[in-house]
């Protein structure tokens, strides 16, 4: 009877501490942070909201990452489509204009009705409409006499500069030039922050803007009149997945505040901050937050020597792992090219298609694939390194004299043993050449990683692009370089260890 209560107690004590663990587990679940991913673009304004966005989610105790500057819509986009990020600063006339050109929307209620097919919300705006527009120096006009955009049929001579995105957008400019019989030939596509630059300086006399833009003030630019209203509005909107909603209603209920909260002014006067008084940008999201909704938040900002240590670690890691993998593949892609020449044929031309796909174009390919982030750049960095090794090896097994052959056939060697202890060997030099060409390759090309959110040293290169900051630009691309010539010094000692020294000999 005693053995009986004592059984019933212990099972009584193992569902009571089950049940702890269990009530414990729950609560525990019930603290976790939301995880909140927001993306924004490559210009200052949607980095700016970008960081509002992500320091009001912060005060509400969700664990945020801004994925800052990826790329143009179509990256930002795809990645809210994927999960990739969960919110994002966008613009309606951006929205029906290129996003969603083929559905032909025209009210707000059919917008929101076709985003919600997709299980993408749309906020109301933020306040701000920030419309695309034409400009121009103001005394170059004056001279012209250029008002409007149709003034400009007149004058066929002037060199106009668009944004990349512009020259290709449906409300772009193919729609512009045939909206207003545009005869301009000498136009270019280049970044945004750029093309200020070059109507500064007087390389081009026509660039797009943003309303919203600070520089237009600081170029003295004349904003031409849009009399045959191609532009449609651009009201600044957050885009965001309807999963949110079950995932972090806080976060949305507390990004609801931004709306109509930020008036034009407001935005070109932060622009301004950032563009031309160097404020960065989370220390005026701060400041904005403080002000306008009374939220007091502490901006992010890393020292150089923490940007420097986590760049370098980002990059070092889309090399190495590219690389490797390229080595691994490559050389046993070499040998069979060598061994069958119909098939190395094949080989050879299929790398080096791969080599000339422009290496942007390639990273914006991965997307839909892989995401954005590490994972697209890796397999890109991984196709451009394959073409040297592949075609080196190759080249150092085919150029091994026929007499050498021969000798190791004649010895009785087997196939895998001529490969291994004569062929080889003959060939390292030249395969080692190889892979130091894909190495330094792959270090300048990996800075285009930051466009999809990988990190890098491309990170403070856009970044200072962006803001027109030589030390940013520097900040990276001088690590880049010291990185390209470090990689090129190792692969030069190992040279001297997997290289026979009579090779090396003869080669010196």
């Amino acid at each position: 009877m005693q053995s009986i209560f004592t059984m019933k107690a212990l099972a009584f004590n193992l569902n009571l501490i089950l049940l702890i663990l269990v009530n414990f587990s729950i609560g525990w679940a019930g603290q976790s942070p939301t995880q909140v991913k927001v993306g924004s673009k490559t210009f200052t304004e949607s980095v700016i909201l970008g960081e509002i966005v992500a320091q009001l989610a912060r005060s509400e105790g969700a664990k945020v990452d801004h994925l800052r500057q990826l790329g143009g819509t179509r990256v930002l986009w795809s990645a809210l489509l994927k999960g990739d990020i969960d919110l994002y600063p966008e613009y309606t006339g951006t929205i029906t204009q290129e996003i969603l050109a083929d559905r032909n929307i025209s009210d707000e209620e059919t917008l929101k009705k076709v985003l919600a097919e997709k299980n993408i919300l749309m906020s109301r705006t933020l306040g701000f409409n920030d419309n695309y527009a034409i400009g121009m120096n103001e005394d170059v006009a004056d001279k012209l006499g250029i008002t409007k955009i149709s003034d400009l049929r007149k004058h066929p001579e002037l060199r106009f500069g668009f944004t990349n995105e512009f020259m290709d957008r449906g409300d772009g400019w193919p729609s512009l030039r045939k909206t207003y019989n545009l005869p301009q030939k000498d136009v270019r596509g280049l970044d945004h922050d750029l093309a200020y630059r070059g109507i500064g300086s007087g390389s081009i006399d026509v660039i797009d803007l943003y309303s919203t833009d600070a520089e237009i003030r600081y170029y003295n630019l004349l904003v031409l009149e849009d009399d045959l209203k191609h532009f449609p509005e651009y009201n600044a909107v957050l885009l965001y997945r309807s999963d949110l909603r079950e995932q972090g209603p806080e976060v949305l209920k507390a990004i609801s505040e931004l709306e109509g909260r930020i008036s034009e002014a407001t935005m070109t006067q932060m622009n301004a901050k950032v563009k031309l008084d160097g404020v960065p940008e989370s220390v005026v999201a701060s400041k904005f937050l403080k002000e306008n909704l009374s939220i007091t938040s502490q901006p992010l900002e890393d020292t150089f020597i923490t940007r420097l240590i986590h760049n370098t670690l980002d990059h070092l890691f889309l090399v190495a792992v590219s690389l490797t993998a390229a080595i691994l593949l490559s050389i046993p892609l070499g040998i069979w090219s060598h061994k069958n020449e119909r098939i190395g044929q094949v080989i050879l031309g299929i790398v080096g298609i791969i080599q000339t796909i422009p290496s942007l174009a390639l990273l914006v390919f991965m997307i839909p694939l892989l995401g954005i982030g590490s994972a697209p750049a890796i397999v890109a960095l991984f196709l451009y390194s394959l073409l040297p090794i592949v075609r080196n090896t190759y080249t150092g097994l085919h150029d091994i004299p026929l007499h050498i052959r021969e000798s190791a056939e004649a010895l009785g060697l087997s196939s895998w043993a001529r490969l291994r202890l004569v062929e080889l060997p003959m060939a390292s030099r030249s395969i080692l050449a190889g892979i130091k060409t894909s190495a330094v390759i792959n270090v300048g090309t990996a800075t285009l990683g930051a466009l999809i959110g990988a990190g890098g040293y491309g990170q403070p290169i856009l970044t200072g692009i962006r803001l027109d900051n030589i030390r940013l630009i520097l900040e990276g691309a001088i690590p880049a370089a010291a990185l390209a010539l470090l990689v090129q010094g190792l692969f030069d000692l190992l040279e001297l260890i997997l290289v026979p020294k009579g090779l090396r000999l003869k080669g010196e």
